[in-house]
């Protein structure tokens, strides 16, 4: 529900209605498409969701291809590999590391130029061994005279002695080139390991040849694009999805709602000010299901999920199993507009199962009249998974207070 405020005419959002506005504008408002899954859809969904973040975690499937999936439906997984070595898409630190249309390409770039002021600048630490070595030279003429090349690939690598992620001189080095944007990096199918090669050789030179929009409009339309993909959203919420500065942001985003671009909104029950784009429409209902990637950028921002779906979402990889509440690799299941349901997966392809570790109903729907219909479209969306992933069939360990209802919908049970 929206209102307007009496004295301010600002307009007043209900968290339901804020909730609705985010939904549709991540892509969960409309019906997932029927037939053949093309490049267009693809395109479609980085539209409106404008990146995918990237993790290596391979436990269920990697994160950045269950965005598509969850809005998608099973679709070829060939569909990011095939955009990515066609140079429609791009890899780069934005949210973290992630994936975004080539065409926005001109809006990293400003990011390129800082990496390199604080390449030229630094005089202390690791970037200013490797300027001063001439290390980066060198491991630049490999790339362009051999690429691409993975890391371990590269010659004269000296391992650092230390922990296991303690780089050596030779991965900071590219690594710093792929900051700078003079290299690129596609993905080795399959060890999914980052390829190296100089920037020309990846992406198209018409998305080279634009010009790089300086710093100033580049974060202004950056944090617009964030506004329309996140429905409604904080100065914080506006500022993360593209990890910029909160504090450089808030200017900008005040010039946006002088110039009409964006709306001061007031979401009930949040304690700061939220913005909308004008051209934002905020659905009636929103039906469906869903699996969530924990790195979903309708979730990534864990304290924005709690505003809007009251869903308290950690991921648990990092801390000791009999420390778990809920499980290893855990996705949200979003079902007509609540995150309703989380589940602890595993692809066992040595099985050839898809094993549901645990399986929690929120406490709220925690309710035998609520729990059967929440399994059932639940055990849907994980044979659809299974079967989108190459494996057989679902079980699950009888974990959880939702287990006992997935088994009663058809799915199988394992012993723990």
């Amino acid at each position: 529900m929206a209102t307007r405020g009496r004295r301010t005419g600002q307009l007043t959002l209900s968290v339901d209605a804020a909730r609705r506005l985010a939904l549709a504008a991540q892509g969960f408002a409309t019906p997932r498409p029927t037939g053949r899954i093309t490049r267009r859809h693809l395109h479609r969904v980085f539209d409106r969701i404008g990146l995918i973040q990237i993790d290596s975690v391979n436990v269920l499937v990697r994160t950045q291809e269950l965005p598509l999936f969850s809005r998608l439906g099973p679709h070829p997984r060939t569909l990011i590999p095939d955009a990515l070595d066609d140079g429609e898409l791009f890899e780069y630190w934005c949210h973290a590391a992630s994936l975004i249309p080539a065409s926005r390409h001109h809006l990293s770039r400003f990011r390129m130029e800082l990496a390199a002021r604080r390449l030229a600048e630094t005089q202390q630490g690791r970037w200013f061994k490797i300027r001063e070595s001439g290390l980066l030279d060198t491991v630049l003429q490999q790339v362009r005279e051999r690429g691409p090349l993975a890391v371990g690939d590269l010659e004269g690598r000296v391992r650092n002695k230390g922990s296991w992620w303690d780089w050596d001189d030779t991965k900071i080095a590219v690594e710093a080139l792929f900051e700078l944007g003079v290299v690129g990096a596609t993905r080795r199918r399959n060890d999914f390991a980052r390829l190296y090669d100089v920037i020309e050789r990846i992406l198209p030179a018409d998305v080279l040849a634009t010009p790089p929009t300086p710093e100033r409009e580049a974060r202004k339309e950056s944090l617009l694009l964030a506004a329309r993909s996140l429905g409604v959203a904080t100065l914080t919420d506006l500022a993360d999805y593209y990890r910029l500065n909160a504090i450089t942001s808030k200017p900008i985003v005040a010039e946006l709602v002088d110039d009409g671009a964006l709306l001061p909104v007031t979401v009930e029950g949040w304690d700061k000010p939220a913005f909308i784009d004008p051209q934002a429409t905020t659905p009636r209902a929103v039906t469906g299901r869903a699996l969530l990637s924990p790195f979903d950028s309708l979730i990534w921002n864990r304290e924005r999920t709690q505003r809007l779906f009251d869903f308290n979402y950690r991921l648990e990889i990092y801390v000791p199993e009999p420390k778990r509440v809920f499980g290893y690799y855990v996705l949200p299941f979003l079902l007509d507009g609540q995150l309703a349901a989380r589940v602890d997966l595993k692809a066992d392809r040595a099985a050839g199962v898809l094993r549901v570790q645990a399986a929690h109903v929120e406490a709220d729907l925690d309710d035998p009249r609520e729990r059967p219909r929440i399994a059932g479209e639940l055990a849907v969306e994980l044979k659809e998974m299974a079967h989108w992933l190459g494996l057989s069939g679902v079980g699950t360990t009888g974990r959880g207070n939702l287990a006992g209802d997935l088994v009663a919908a058809g799915v199988d049970a394992f012993a723990h």
